[in-house]
């Protein structure tokens, strides 16, 4: 028996996209709707809200049977996801074919010609309205009106551009424990100095033009939204934070803990970035003394930490921030999600090489350490030609510190070694090749350079200094994915004339 309320529409006006096992009607006038690129932002987010819900389920089974009350209820096995910019609905039915455990998905907004693709994508995929529950409205006015209902276990944002309007009722809609998934395409303003005043009014901080500019555009969102959930005594856990091609994808988990937001000082704070040289140094706004019976007492910091021309080159520094200054990742999260997509059939994912390969770089990343180096910038600082990667990780290991990469930038070095180690590895690499000529007296190449090496420095082969990520060649760093490739233009409702005729 033909279902009554099931859309009405003819497969011919469409063409038929597929992507994992949602196969999607767009309209053969519209072509804006669907942008392959952001198939990895999608693979990425099943594959974290399956581990998230692993994790909930698992800890939610475990407080059940620890339980001594003879009245105690069996927690619920099933979970509820809000995606409230769903536009086509793609996400929405990938979420529902894709993930088991999902009560009901509402896929909202604000567009009618969108609500109607939600609903036809849903039932051409075979879909009941039951679990994908199209639904017109402004996503703010949506998320603030489950405040006072059954608020959602996942909510999802992926806006056009910035998820600042949307984050506080993302914070109002989402459960304890729940999951929360933002998308930011902005990084024109979040990861470059060409609009600070726009990055400070949308996100409380200022963006740097530095080498670790796609990781603070990290940190300014994380910031924003543990600020957020401060206000309403609530504490953000960032469990997977990613710099992904043109925008940054977090996934955070909140917990209804008021006392954890005692120590959001001591994660929070700015970093100083040198304009020529690239040193920096980060600083946090509080700092936590752990006193007797597991007291703690909360400080505030000291004057700032530099001063305000580089103590290395002499230049300008700039302030960054403020920033959050925390852990981007819960290693426990990653390396749970990192096995799962590994053991996981290659054809289950269309990205599934590259999301090996980043989760890796991530896994691998000092996730204590906040920013990084990129080695072609501390060689064009005193004009030497770069050496390989590996023979400068050594050098950093070989003098007692940590090194990694980053996911954000190819060639990166993040360390906890403080700034005079690295210029002084980069001294006596110029030592080794000579100096340049067109290096002229008390510039500030000349002034790194004129200064004695303290650290003992060797150059001798590390085990470490050569991540497994790239001894087993995963796709560490994706090239561009396909021409022209980028965010596609902001759809906007087709006037009525122009829509596909429905039969």
């Amino acid at each position: 028996m033909a279902d009554e309320h099931a859309p009405a529409y003819d497969v011919s006006d469409y063409n038929e996209i597929t992507e994992g096992k949602a196969t999607i009607l767009f309209p053969k006038n519209n072509e804006v709707f669907y942008n392959p690129v952001q198939e990895f932002n999608r693979d990425m987010s099943i594959a974290a809200i399956k581990t998230w819900r692993d994790i909930t389920m698992e800890a939610r089974m475990a407080r059940f049977d620890k339980s001594t009350n003879p009245n105690k209820v069996s927690p619920p096995t099933t979970f509820t996801v809000l995606e409230a910019l769903a536009a086509s609905g793609l996400r929405s039915v990938r979420y529902a074919k894709e993930i088991e455990g999902i009560d009901h998905i509402v896929t909202n907004d604000l567009l009618e010609d969108a609500v109607e693709s939600i609903r036809r994508n849903a039932h051409f995929n075979g879909i009941s309205q039951s679990l994908v529950r199209a639904n017109q409205g402004d996503a703010i006015s949506v998320m603030y009106s489950y405040r006072d209902k059954e608020r959602f276990d996942v909510v999802d944002l992926d806006p056009y551009g910035t998820a600042a309007p949307f984050i506080d009722g993302a914070i109002h809609a989402v459960k304890k424990n729940g999951l929360i998934c933002v998308t930011c395409t902005d990084l024109a303003v979040l990861a470059s100095n060409n609009h600070p005043e726009t990055c400070f009014v949308k996100y409380g901080g200022n963006p740097l033009k530095a080498e670790f500019c796609h990781e603070l555009a990290l940190r300014l969102v994380i910031h924003s939204l543990q600020q957020a959930a401060s206000r309403q005594k609530r504490y953000i856990e960032p469990l997977l934070s990613c710099s992904i091609d043109f925008y940054v994808r977090i996934f955070v988990r909140v917990h209804d803990k008021p006392l954890l937001t005692k120590t959001v000082s001591s994660q929070t704070g700015v970093v100083y970035h040198c304009k020529h040289c690239g040193s920096f140094a980060s600083q946090s706004f509080g700092s936590i003394e752990e006193g007797k019976n597991n007291n703690h007492k909360y400080h505030i910091p000291d004057a700032p930490i530099v001063d305000q021309k580089c103590a290395n080159c002499g230049s300008k520094q700039q302030i960054g921030g403020p920033c959050w200054l925390g852990p981007l990742h819960n290693k426990d999260f990653v390396q749970r999600m990192y096995d799962n997509v590994s053991k996981t059939d290659k054809s289950v994912y269309g990205t599934h090489a590259r999301m090996k390969g980043m989760l890796k770089v991530i896994l691998e990343e000092l996730n204590d350490v906040p920013f990084h180096y990129e080695l072609s910038e501390i060689c064009s600082a005193v004009r030497s030609p770069c050496p390989p990667l590996v023979k400068f990780n050594a050098a950093i290991l070989n003098a007692g510190y940590r090194v990694s990469g980053s996911h954000t930038r190819q060639g990166s070095i993040k360390t906890d070694a403080p700034s005079q180690v690295i210029w002084d590895i980069m001294r006596t690499i110029v030592k080794e090749t000579g100096r340049s000529t067109k290096i002229t007296k008390d510039s500030p190449a000349d002034i790194i350079l004129s200064k004695d090496v303290q650290t003992d420095v060797s150059f001798a082969l590390h085990k470490d200094a050569n991540p497994e990520s790239r001894r087993i060649k995963l796709v560490r760093y994706q090239i561009n994915p396909e021409k022209f490739w980028g965010p596609k233009a902001r759809h906007t409702e087709a006037p009525k004339n122009k829509k596909p005729k429905l039969e």
